[in-house]
């Protein structure tokens, strides 16, 4: 792997993986970066890391087919609405298709998120909101 390669999915024993926090600038977060993290963060071995995120993911994952709202609190909320059956158009010959109903995943990021990715400071607020899930548990 080069020194400039944003590919953090196969990190040799040699390497730094990503960190809790640090940013992968124009990769892409797998599931081995974020069990990465976890493992540096609090130290658990990689196998009981990469089985926590897929606990989480697989949480996640029940919630939605559920129909369930997935709050994640100065995160964002994932849910699932219906879509419902339209006429569409092939833009290349504009003939009409018809597109059936589905289901779909959404996200809507919270305000702190929005905040954050657009360089505010929130960090009192990012502070707060964790200290109410640490308080939670």
């Amino acid at each position: 792997m080069t020194a400039d390669s944003n590919d953090h999915s196969s990190s040799g024993p040699d390497e730094n993986p990503p960190c809790a926090g640090e940013e992968i600038a124009g990769g892409t977060l797998t599931r081995a970066d974020l069990a990465r993290a976890i493992q540096s963060a609090v130290g658990l071995p990689r196998r009981e890391a990469a089985e926590l995120v897929e606990m989480v993911l697989g949480e996640i994952i029940d919630r939605l087919i559920s129909r369930e709202e997935v709050k994640l609190s100065s995160f964002g909320t994932f849910s699932v609405r219906e879509k419902p059956e339209r006429v569409g158009r092939n833009p290349r010959t504009g003939a009409g298709a018809k597109i059936s109903a589905r289901l779909v995943v959404t996200f809507k990021p919270s305000s702190i998120l929005r905040a954050r990715i657009e360089g505010g400071d929130v960090s009192g607020e990012f502070a707060a909101a964790t200290d109410d899930v640490r308080a939670e548990a």
